[in-house]
């Protein structure tokens, strides 16, 4: 059965440029945008900015550089160097790549509050109007209210490319069945003895499989990264008190486009997560007194949907380390396709492009703009990792800081284009892009001011 409702609502917000979506992408396209002078709106449908690293509690990054170069450079290098300052001595001792969830937050508020633009946390975007290919509104749902926002430019930094996919852009989802990569529950732990933590986490599966320990026999376990050490007492001893953000463990099946999806996913998420407790306890030494304090409120999600763009990133683009003419970053994260199926031959597959396609140090390949540029509407731009891309280069680029470099790169362009009295993303100086990305650190070793 089908309705027809039909409501009045206020246009609340006339603005420069609209985001949808605060995570990486999100923050660095609003804050560059911004820091341009431009009138910048964020609808963030969370509690706060950040994305997988506060809201999903994915305990890493991710590589910022090449071995040689920052890649990341710009807002990226911007927020690297805060934390590095900023976070507890006993997180910055370990691991550049782990994730301080709390100081994060904090550092992309005031980032975002320093640059001028608004926002509206447990705010989503829920329908677009366009007329002749030219996205006119949005409409958002917050807590109390529904409201139309108008912008010059509108930029899908939801991952999920939910804003080009109301607006009606062509998307491409998963593999050639429709099949995405598996998502995961992470979550918080305490108690780890980090002294005693020896090799890879999966190294007893196989004892655990034939104990029956999991319902689901997964064999890919990305594991424990250690969030802070454990403490020491004044004889030299340590306290088994170490703090561990958990990637442990797929959850398959899930279409991250559908609530009732994630729903049942999450849900099976939680209680796969009481077998890994399990297994870490018994199976691995350094985990005995371990205990999980938290568990994310979201799933993580690995892929969703492609907006199709005037270029689209391909594997061959990779093996070339490919240099573009309108080239706004370069990245260098390896491929990294987690496995849509729960079975050998997935995870054997998995095992295959994540060894054979790396870089050696020093070794990147190019972002073009048009990547960013959407198919069929005149004033859209993506940025995080629904950009256009096909399979194998979207799990390359879609970790935080390579969200930071296609962000940033989208707020900057959305800031020329308003500049020029604009409002057509396709027809656009890039050259101008790259000179104002340029002046704020970017990397851009094959630009020529």
């Amino acid at each position: 059965m089908n309705i027809t409702y039909q409501k009045s609502i206020d246009v609340r917000y006339d603005v420069d440029v609209f985001i949808a979506g605060g995570g990486p992408a999100g923050v660095a396209a609003a804050v560059s945008c911004a820091r341009q002078g431009r009138s910048v709106f964020i609808a963030e449908g969370f509690s706060a900015f950040g994305g997988a690293a506060v809201t999903m509690l994915v305990p890493a990054f991710m590589t910022f550089g090449d071995g040689i170069n920052f890649l990341a450079a710009g807002i990226g290098s911007e927020v690297y160097d805060k934390l590095k300052a900023d976070a507890f001595p006993r997180w910055k001792r370990y691991c550049p790549m782990c994730i301080p969830a709390e100081t994060l937050k904090l550092l992309y508020d005031d980032m975002v509050d320093e640059s001028g633009a608004k926002y509206m946390f447990h705010c989503n975007v829920i329908d677009t109007v366009v007329e002749n290919g030219e996205i006119q509104y949005v409409i958002c749902s917050a807590k109390g209210s529904v409201f139309a926002v108008h912008a010059n430019i509108y930029i899908d930094c939801t991952g999920d490319g939910d804003l080009a996919s109301y607006a009606g852009a062509e998307c491409e989802f998963g593999d050639e069945q429709g099949r995405t990569m598996a998502t995961t529950l992470c979550g918080i732990w305490t108690g780890v003895d980090w002294s005693r933590v020896k090799g890879p986490d999966s190294r007893r599966l196989e004892d655990a499989f034939k104990d029956h320990i999991f319902v689901n026999e997964d064999r890919h376990l990305p594991g424990m990264w250690r969030l802070m050490e454990e403490t020491a007492n004044a004889d030299g001893t340590h306290n088994a008190d170490g703090v561990g953000g958990s990637n442990a463990g797929h959850v398959y099946d899930v279409d991250a486009r559908d609530a009732a999806s994630l729903t049942k996913g999450i849900v099976r998420g939680r209680h796969q997560l009481l077998e890994y407790r399990r297994y870490y306890k018994e199976y691995l030494d350094g985990y005995e007194n371990a205990e999980m304090v938290a568990s994310a409120p979201y799933l993580g999600i690995r892929e969703s949907r492609r907006v199709l763009c005037d270029y689209k990133l391909v594997l061959d683009d990779f093996k070339r380390q490919a240099t573009f003419d309108d080239e706004i970053g370069r990245y260098s994260y390896n491929i990294d396709i987690h496995s849509p199926t729960n079975d050998n031959a997935g995870y054997d597959k998995f095992i295959t492009e994540h060894t054979s396609f790396r870089y050696k140090q020093g070794e990147s390949y190019g972002i073009p703009y048009r990547a960013l540029a959407v198919k069929g509407l005149t004033n859209l731009l993506v940025a995080g990792r629904c950009i256009s891309t096909d399979r194998h280069m979207q799990s390359s680029v879609r970790v935080m800081p390579g969200c930071y470099i296609t962000g940033q790169a989208a707020g900057i362009a959305a800031a020329v284009v308003c500049d020029a009295h604009g409002k057509d993303v396709h027809n656009v100086d890039v050259h101008e892009i790259q000179s104002r990305l340029a002046k704020m650190g970017a990397y851009l070793p094959n630009f020529k001011a």
